[in-house]
């Protein structure tokens, strides 16, 4: 291969040697060539060049060598991208044979290769080095770690990444946490950050019900995009401490199913574990898990999600908030399919402009009786006629007590119990007294704060009226001589007391 390509080089040359000289020959024509012609017959000329080095540098190298390619590694004098094709390293892209130390040697020449100053201090910028899996099929027996912390601007894309039968049940196939080879110290950054701008994108990863698809401990500004995840058995996606890290266009499921599979009662393990701050998960589908968004961190949001993992009904959770005293979460946008919500003793947490779909609804856990700073609006909810609330106060453990700035409003719902913390009721009487009942509609037992009124008489009479009781939920307004009269009566329980 390398003679023919000798030749080859040789024959352009010739051929470039010839074009130029008849080009600069004065006893030609004048229009043999144009000046045109000439850069674009040169360009062509270039580009069938490096064509034929390109085919010739990727052919002379050795599958079977854990040396990287040509394009990994930057000749002397040369800008070149810095990609590294996993496939250089040896990796096997039909999944038949381990690819481990492949991967991990593509990995480990990414991340010790050229960087361009600093993201973070003490987080060296990589440049933007990407480790290309060639659209192949790769089998691990162990986590995908990165050799050293303290690194940033990297991308691994482009296949699929399957666990072996051997493959530690604890593991993730893709793991950004510190590396057991850095417990000296001599290799810790001086950020308190492990990674910055790591992206991992268009990626399959098969857990093969061994462990979790990815893990990110500790890193700031991290890029999960369009990524597949599945048969894992504790954490499709685990996000623990740092910042930042979005979760986006992006499937989840511990089954392969497109819902009512026989077994989902079965179903185990979470979608996405969130134990850290700041993040978002965008456009997101979870389709099959015990439990579709575990989330211990504040400040989290969550936006276009379609969670129908273990339905409700069969013990499952859609988006399940364990952080009671300062939930500080925004849910919006979201299709809530037979799983509901659950919020333990929630402060400061918004869900709107979401859709929930048989019977699925939200719950508020009671554990010390906190609720405040709740806004539920916007929301639809449809049913089977089962009495099911849209909104359920789970008080087993004890009643809500510290009730202040709950707002819910403006849902609406088909086959379920609606429940509100504003209402409007009229009544039509004649008489003295006008009692008018809001239990079936507000939300808690007996908060009313706020009662507006209005008393229209259809007689001639002028008579006094005015509000004699606020209780249970009811309202009570008595006139002082018999008439007859509409009422009209809104009432809030969401006004700060």
């Amino acid at each position: 291969m390398t003679r023919k390509c000798f030749v080859c080089f040789m024959f352009l040359e010739v051929v470039c040697f010839i074009v130029i000289g008849v080009h600069g020959d004065k006893n030609l024509p004048a229009r043999k060539i144009s000046d045109g012609n000439y850069h674009v017959t040169m360009r062509k000329l270039q580009s069938f060049k490096t064509s034929l080095t390109r085919h010739d540098s990727f052919a002379s190298t050795p599958s079977s060598s854990f040396a990287p390619s040509p394009s990994s590694q930057p000749a002397e004098g040369m800008n070149n991208p810095r990609v590294y094709h996993v496939t250089s390293y040896g990796a096997d892209p039909t999944g038949n044979s381990d690819s481990t130390e492949a991967l991990l040697a593509a990995i480990a020449d990414a991340t010790n290769g050229p960087s361009e100053g600093y993201l973070m201090e003490g987080i060296s910028n990589l440049g933007g080095a990407q480790i290309n899996l060639e659209g192949g099929n790769y089998m691990i027996r162990r986590s995908l770690k990165l050799p050293v912390s303290g690194v940033g601007n990297l991308m691994i894309h482009g296949g699929t990444i399957k666990a072996s039968n051997d493959f530690p049940n604890d593991g993730y196939i893709i793991d950004l946490s510190t590396s057991s080879n850095e417990n000296d110290g001599k290799n810790s950054p001086s950020s308190s950050y492990n990674f910055e701008y790591i992206t991992l994108k268009d990626l399959l990863l098969d857990s093969n019900f061994r462990g979790g698809g990815i893990s990110v401990i500790n890193s700031l500004r991290t890029n999960i995009d369009n990524c597949y995840i599945t048969h894992f058995t504790t954490n499709g996606i685990l996000v623990q401490s740092g910042h930042e890290t979005y979760i986006r266009n992006s499937f989840l499921g511990q089954h392969i199913t497109a819902g009512g599979d026989k077994n989902e009662r079965n179903f185990s393990g979470t979608g996405i574990n969130i134990q850290g701050n700041d993040n978002a998960v965008t456009d997101v589908v979870i389709f099959s898990a015990a439990i579709g968004i575990m989330v211990t961190g504040q400040a989290n949001t969550f936006s276009g999600v379609h969670c129908y993992n273990k339905a409700t009904g069969f013990g499952g959770t859609g988006i399940y908030l364990k952080l009671p005293g300062l939930t500080q979460t925004r849910i919006v946008n979201s299709y809530m399919d037979y799983t509901s919500i659950v919020a333990e003793d929630p402060v400061q947490l918004h869900i709107s402009s979401s859709f929930f779909l048989g019977d699925a609804n939200i719950v508020l856990k009671s554990m010390k009786g906190v609720l405040n700073g709740v806004t539920i609006v916007d929301n639809m909810f449809s049913g089977s006629n089962q009495g099911v609330e849209v909104i359920h106060l789970d008080k087993s453990n004890g009643p809500f007590h510290q009730i202040d700035q709950v707002t819910v409003d403006r849902n609406v719902a088909t086959g379920m119990n609606l429940k509100a913390t504003v209402a409007k009721r009229s009544l039509q009487g004649n008489g003295t007294s006008w009692n008018v009942d809001f239990n079936n509609i507000l939300l808690f037992p007996n908060l009313i704060k706020n009662v507006q009124y209005s008393l229209s008489s259809t007689g001639s009479s002028f008579p006094n009226h005015a509000i004699r009781n606020v209780s249970d939920n009811r309202v009570v307004i008595e006139t002082n001589e018999a008439v007859a009269a509409n009422v009209f009566v809104a009432v809030d329980q969401s006004m700060s007391s």
